[in-house]
């Protein structure tokens, strides 16, 4: 396999699987962490690696090193791997989705914002989807007519944080996950509920189900629920821990345990509630992202460009949410026809938003 992110916390589960499964790792594509590539090389021996910044290429502890996105594309053409791990984070996992998918390689998916942009624009028959939310909604298909899908969010850091203190909230309380370590941007995004949003976008464009909803459930031990049309509903249930989902995407069938089982008289209850607009100002536009989700494009360059304003200190997070509505809205029309059109908008949205 290729495993682009290699050293981001989906990259890192992802290797546990390839060595506990024996799997080969043909290409391992990092970022800034050359410490942690380099032990990540000295265990699989890959044939390629790639980091993000030729400055660093003299650190890596390998004699065929590309740099930059030309390197990974390239890495794609030459290696024979039937899978590719794509745990990049951002807009920047795109040109890689498409190019895996153009050679006619599995893509296991991790970078949410590929759907996002362009999920009308690519074949998501060959995408399988790395992620707690979506693995749990394909669990529990059965063939059945659905109805209905619900996805669960845990609340970020500030579910319980007091309305009028979410204005005063620094990046630094945003990165307080409450439940477990993840990567920066989508810790944020977590924190703003832009994460479910995009998750419900990556569920229409997968699962085609236009009843899409999310509710908020803190110890994040239910994933999903599906609604079937006889009026009944099933709910998946696991310990969070993406080697399950990672597990599946790379051997698509596991016959034996992943994970231990969940202890429902240790967790005792679970509560649910809905996600409110006042705390999550993203959701206000939840139901016409849905309805509309060709425009994908717009909220996620607005909101990338919004994340580095708040980690600047420009704005607060509730003004990072409000500077993507405000792009929303400001580009009604756009809505990409090709490929070429989604780089094309989300160049025009991060120039406007930049300026705002």
């Amino acid at each position: 396999m290729v495993i682009l992110g290699s050293t981001g916390s989906i990259g890192v589960n992802a290797l546990v699987i390839a060595q506990r499964f024996h799997l080969h790792v043909e290409a391992l594509v990092a970022g800034k962490n050359i410490t942690l590539l380099n032990e990540q090389i000295k265990i699989f021996q890959p044939q390629y690696v790639c980091i993000s910044d030729e400055a660093d290429k003299a650190f890596v502890e390998h004699s065929n090193v590309f740099v930059g996105q030309e390197g990974i594309l390239e890495i794609l053409n030459r290696s024979t791997s039937d899978i590719v791990v794509n745990a990049l984070v951002g807009f920047v996992g795109l040109a890689p989705s498409i190019e895996t998918l153009r050679l006619g390689k599995r893509l296991a998916l991790a970078n949410k914002e590929s759907l996002v942009v362009a999920g009308h624009l690519l074949d998501t028959s060959k995408i399988i989807p790395i992620d707690s939310e979506h693995f749990g909604l394909w669990y529990l298909l059965n063939g059945r007519a659905v109805t209905g899908m619900t996805i669960t969010a845990s609340g970020g850091a500030f579910r319980d944080t007091p309305l009028e203190q979410l204005a005063h909230m620094s990046p630094a309380d945003a990165l307080k996950h409450p439940n477990w370590s993840m990567g920066s941007k989508i810790t944020i995004d977590s924190a703003t509920m832009t994460n479910k949003l995009f998750e419900l976008l990556e569920a229409k464009w997968l699962f085609g189900c236009e009843k899409l909803g999310a509710i908020i459930e803190p110890k994040s031990i239910i994933h999903a629920f599906v609604e079937f049309q006889d009026g009944s509903s099933v709910a998946h249930l696991a310990n969070a821990d993406m080697k399950l989902p990672i597990a599946y995407a790379l051997l698509g069938e596991v016959k034996e345990r992943i994970l231990p089982p969940v202890d429902l008289a240790t967790i005792g209850g679970f509560n649910f509630s809905p996600i409110s607009k006042e705390r999550f100002p993203i959701w206000e536009i939840k139901d016409d992202v849905l309805s509309n989700p060709k425009r994908g494009v717009v909220i996620n360059a607005a909101n990338e460009v919004a994340q580095a304003h708040f980690f600047h200190g420009k704005i607060n997070i509730l003004e990072l949410a409000q500077l993507s509505i405000k792009a929303y809205r400001h580009f009604e029309q756009a809505i990409p026809q090709s490929l070429d059109e989604v780089f094309e908008i989300d160049k025009e949205v991060r120039a406007y938003c930049q300026s705002s």
